[in-house]
């Protein structure tokens, strides 16, 4: 489906609150506390909980019959069981780069339509970089400037980089020896990066990512950002990613489908 351009203004006024409730806490000796998680350490900040309480607020407002679900304060039904609206929205994904005075981390910002991802915002706020793929096109907006994204061909994973977060912490043995499997085939692996890593492959720089499996406000967003220049988004098995889906993202279809096979062994 279309988004008509007052949705897209709309989505770029949430990221506009996201990134002035962040910024003055990058670089900024500020509390950090534990989320009860599965992990070890699962950091959050005020600035996470202040971005998505600007986002709802702004969305509670002005949209009140749309869906919201984020990381932070979980999810709110829509107001009428007619409206398939949903926000999906990460504040700071990647808060240990964030709290280490890092820049790999960025706030995501997804619109769904009946369960589908049809805009995707990932805002960097402190480089001054907004991602956004909408329409089936993806471009990055740097002030006035606005470069259209496109992926790079890459027919063989002998010549891939290939980039992935952390597989030691998020991966499980089993996974760890299938990603263990593409990164003997690929010409170069680099490591961290959470959803900037996605916006690189969108530009061009990279051509695989590999992730376990994510929740829906790590990737909603992602997806039309990488979809829209030219890339493709899947689980391990091929599928069009789902909620639970181990995540594969390849610039080239050709090289996606070597890195399924090394996956499965």
């Amino acid at each position: 489906m279309t988004v008509d351009e007052k949705l897209v203004s709309f989505a770029s006024r949430l990221a506009d609150a996201s990134g002035a409730a962040i910024r003055p806490y990058f670089r900024q000796r500020i509390e950090v506390t534990h989320k009860p998680s599965v992990h070890p350490f699962d950091p959050v900040t005020e600035a996470d909980k202040g971005a998505e309480r600007a986002i709802r607020a702004i969305i509670e407002r002005e949209r009140p019959q749309d869906a919201i679900l984020g990381e932070e304060y979980g999810e709110k039904p829509a107001g009428l069981s007619a409206n398939k609206w949903r926000w999906v929205l990460d504040p700071v994904d990647g808060t240990r780069a964030f709290i280490t005075g890092r820049h790999e981390w960025g706030s995501l910002i997804a619109l769904e339509h009946d369960g589908v991802p049809v805009l995707g915002i990932l805002d960097q706020p402190v480089l001054g970089e907004r991602f956004l793929g909408v329409n089936g096109r993806s471009v990055l907006l740097t002030g006035d400037t606005r470069t259209v994204l496109k992926v790079r061909e890459c027919p063989d994973i002998k010549d891939a980089i290939l980039c992935a977060t952390d597989p030691s912490a998020y991966m499980p043995p089993d996974q760890q020896d299938a990603f263990a499997r593409v990164k003997a085939a690929a010409r170069m692996t680099r490591y961290h990066g959470d959803c900037y890593i996605f916006a690189m492959l969108a530009m061009g720089f990279v051509d695989v990512v590999i992730e376990s499996a994510l929740n829906r406000w790590d990737i909603a967003a992602l997806i039309p950002i990488v979809e829209g220049a030219g890339g493709i988004i899947t689980g391990w098995d091929g599928e069009p990613w789902r909620d639970g889906s181990k995540t594969l993202a390849c610039g080239d279809r050709r090289v996606h489908a070597q890195c399924l096979a090394l996956l499965r062994g």
